[in-house]
């Protein structure tokens, strides 16, 4: 099939590859400097092919069966996991008790606890529990289970049932991705135990997730945003906005750096 794609349609595929699985529009036109309306035809093309799915505003794959591995999605969106990081880091106080759950933004959090004056933290991302080592003032708790070399993180039954041997205050999951109507989405089973463990045993739901998430495919079904309380991102579009009222959740944009009571 790539044999009859065109140039610029090959690089289309890269560049959505590198962009994590989801690349809008607005990003290829000015990428190609072309119309919007020769990415469009682009685009649809490729959609035709089946090699990508139209979403509202750009492309995503057509089916994920898996994440990018960890060293790629550390640098995918740096900088905006980066505002996601500092904005929640300034939302929990002295004292309290987290979960931190997969992927990279989690260990961007991590790494901006360095000076937090203390805390409690279990963990299954061991990038993250290495950079919670340079702060004494955390006490931080790491599960048993199997490691997954690709995500450096550990799972299995052994690690969801640590997790739920506590009570937290605050727990805090990234996603694979957002669906159109708000379902969480993550990439394996053992993923998915995991975020409804943190979910289920929280006094407060905290999601993290970059506002390229929203309409990336994943095949497992976590949870739905209805069961999240605050939402912390860089930049939120109409359409997830509007899913985030509809559910009653909170919203904290790094773009606006503030909370709005929804």
């Amino acid at each position: 099939m790539t044999g009859r794609l065109s140039i610029r349609q090959k690089e289309i595929l890269e560049l959505l590859k590198n962009h994590g699985g989801k690349v809008s529009s607005a990003e290829l036109t000015e990428h190609f400097d072309v119309s919007v309306q020769t990415i469009r035809k682009e685009l649809n093309l490729l959609s035709e092919f089946a090699l990508v799915k139209r979403v509202h505003g750009g492309i995503c794959l057509p089916v994920q069966r898996s994440n990018l591995s960890f060293s790629n999605r550390q640098i995918i969106h740096l900088e905006e996991k980066k505002q996601i990081a500092s904005q929640l880091v300034n939302y929990l106080p002295e004292g309290s008790s987290i979960f931190l759950g997969i992927g990279t933004t989690p260990e961007q959090i991590a790494r901006h606890l360095i000076h937090h004056p203390g805390l409690t933290v279990i963990t299954n991302n061991l990038n993250a529990a290495i950079a919670l080592c340079e702060n004494p003032n955390i006490e931080t708790h790491m599960v048993s289970g199997r490691i997954r070399a690709t995500d450096q993180d550990v799972v299995g039954e052994d690690a969801t049932q640590y997790l739920r041997k506590f009570q937290v205050n605050y727990g805090i999951c990234g996603v694979g991705g957002i669906s159109s109507t708000g379902d969480l989405l993550d990439f394996s089973p053992e993923e998915s135990h995991l975020s409804q463990a943190i979910l289920d045993n929280c006094e407060q739901r905290l999601l993290v997730a970059d506002q390229h998430k929203f309409q990336r495919s994943a095949p497992v079904k976590s949870s739905h945003l209805k069961k999240i309380d605050m939402f912390f991102t860089n930049h939120i579009g109409h359409e997830l906005l509007q899913l985030c009222e509809q559910h009653g959740v909170k919203v904290i944009t790094a773009d606006n750096a503030s909370a709005r009571s929804l």
